[in-house]
């Protein structure tokens, strides 16, 4: 490791509390570094402590000011906040702007907020590749809350439901077809449905058409018992309601039952990411001219790729 610090002495000093060993882990974690992955599996033993919420919904909605007045209530009670903000990543460029900092500047001082800010890097999803690892971090590393901000997302972007303890779905009025982004599975990730903006027009619509949707739902769905909430994130009127429902919902839940569901989905992808990386990039490209020309179908290709991991 560099300048010569081993995992253990940095661990030691993550949970001294020294922010600047907690952003250097949180580099190597976000790089996909071995030493990364070693803090993390180190750590692990003390995750399970803090409160996950997820905040999503599609572009606009307000997601970075309600994470920064939650962040700031949280605070005002004395709990200690993480908070990981994914952007979209370029598909030209590759780059992100990680703009979500400059939104919550209220908080670059004070050491009981840890904001780091995430390139999803063209995964899908609404999450990066390295999200639940930095969200392991944060936890072992003693913050009572861990607010993860995704991106923008459509309507299946619903890995967040399966990272969080409880998620939160932002919608706002005016947006077009507001029953557009409550279809597929964007509908059934949802703990709780918030209507940021709730002063502009069609606020009542927009909990009309939740709750009518909801009234569709299958029994055994979330989004049948899911509460709506109101809020207007800019000045955080609605806010300490907000948070009293998500801390209801997260005390109610089977945290072992939950935990199993999420582990499976998490291992799973995991297990699937860590075997793509093992593939060269060359050889998936080799098989795609192939496939490309006509000279290969891509169920052939496909074996090929997987008799390599044998």
């Amino acid at each position: 490791m560099s300048a010569h610090i081993s995992v253990e002495e940095l661990e030691n000093r993550i949970l001294s509390g020294d922010l600047r060993s907690l952003a250097r882990a949180a580099t190597l974690v976000e790089s996909q570094s071995d030493t990364g992955r070693e803090i993390v599996a180190s750590m692990f033993s003390r995750t399970g402590r803090a409160m996950m919420i997820g905040i999503t919904g599609p572009p606009g909605a307000g997601k970075s000011t309600i994470v920064d007045q939650l962040a700031k209530l949280l605070r005002s009670e004395g709990k200690t906040v993480g908070i990981i903000a994914v952007d979209p990543s370029s598909p030209f460029s590759r780059g992100a702007i990680l703009g979500d900092r400059i939104r919550m500047l209220d908080h670059h001082t004070d050491p009981g907020v840890f904001i780091r800010s995430m390139a999803s890097r063209g995964k899908l999803g609404g999450l990066a590749q390295t999200t639940l690892d930095m969200a392991l971090l944060l936890d072992a590393a003693g913050r009572d809350v861990v607010l993860i901000e995704t991106v923008g997302v459509g309507q299946d972007e619903v890995e967040i439901a399966c990272l969080a303890d409880v998620t939160v779905l932002l919608l706002m009025p005016g947006s077009g077809d507001d029953v557009q982004a409550l279809k597929a599975g964007i509908m059934e990730i949802a703990d709780v449905f918030v209507i940021n903006k709730a002063d502009f027009p069609g606020a009542d619509r927009l909990e009309q058409e939740i709750r009518a949707m909801q009234s569709l739902a299958d029994d055994a769905g979330k989004a049948n018992s899911a509460p709506v909430r109101r809020v207007i994130a800019t000045d955080g009127h609605g806010v300490p309601e907000l948070l009293a429902v998500i801390r209801t919902l997260f005390e109610g839940r089977d945290r072992r039952a939950a935990g199993i569901e999420t582990w499976t989905f998490r291992l799973r992808e995991m297990l699937r990411e860590n075997l793509l990386t093992t593939i060269p990039e060359e050889m998936i490209e080799q098989h795609a001219k192939r496939v490309a020309g006509k000279l290969e179908d891509p169920y052939t290709a496909v074996a090929a790729l997987k008799a390599t991991l044998k």
